[in-house]
């Protein structure tokens, strides 16, 4: 089935259980696996009516293509999220806050963005086709259930897609070590969308110069950098604070 997935641990399956049962279409258990956790998991499918499939863990390994499982996968429907920009913008009623990521390739950091901008209210993530991570398996486990809810864009062209964002009077903020402002003095309270790049290279030059300004947060310890999703919760979490 083209538009079904699977999804595996406890934190992905029980997300999409409480968020969208109805598009669960098979639950996998570890039959060997009774501990106190596996136990509150098969008493949630009873309360759903929904009946496990009861599988050794060879057969689950290679449901799942690994071991990382925890003994539970689903396999399960897409959820219908925004697929545009224009889309995510055009149906907003409040101030738009979007997350920009250039460059991130790593499925853990993907993952680990989605959950921080869930738990932010980010109304979009958006990242370029190029050299950038899609929604797997794995980008789902660490997102724990957020790639379900949170919009993941990828665009063909990311400098034009910022400045496209600009025109429904976004204002573009990057990050970068270097930026002319200190993140607490910034004004990230209105309609924001943060450009996070990879760890280490940053954003790319093109991306650099579409935006409007650039923060750096300040650090006080001996490290250089933070990992994105860190980075990423610090400056969403400040826009939250500054809307109040």
């Amino acid at each position: 089935m083209s538009n079904a997935k699977i999804l595996f641990g406890f934190h992905a399956v029980q997300a999409r259980l409480r968020v969208a049962a109805s598009s669960v279409r098979e639950v996998y258990v570890e039959h060997a696996r009774a501990d106190k956790r596996m136990q509150n998991f098969l008493a949630s499918l009873v309360r759903l009516n929904i009946e496990p499939r009861l599988v050794d863990k060879h057969r689950l390994d290679g449901i799942v293509g690994h071991s990382r499982h925890q003994g539970v996968a689903a396999l399960a429907g897409d959820i219908r999220l925004a697929n545009s920009v224009d889309e995510v913008l055009e149906n907003l009623s409040v101030p738009p806050l979007l997350l920009v990521l250039d460059g991130i390739t790593d499925p853990h950091n993907l993952g680990a963005c989605l959950r921080v901008a869930d738990a932010a209210g980010v109304h979009a993530v958006i990242a370029p086709k190029d050299k950038a991570v899609g929604i797997n398996a794995t980008v789902a486990k660490v997102a724990s259930g957020a790639a379900d809810h949170v919009p993941y864009i990828m665009v063909t062209n990311l400098a034009r897609t910022l400045r496209e964002i600009k025109e429904h009077d976004v204002w573009v903020v990057g990050t970068d070590e270097e930026g002319t402002s200190v993140l607490h003095d910034a004004k990230v309270g209105g309609a924001i969308a943060w450009v996070m790049g990879a760890e280490g290279e940053g954003m790319r030059r093109l991306t650099r110069e579409t935006c409007d300004e650039l923060v750096r947060i300040p650090m006080a310890g001996s490290v250089a950098s933070l990992n994105v999703s860190v980075a990423a919760g610090v400056c969403l979490f400040e826009s939250v604070r500054q809307r109040g």
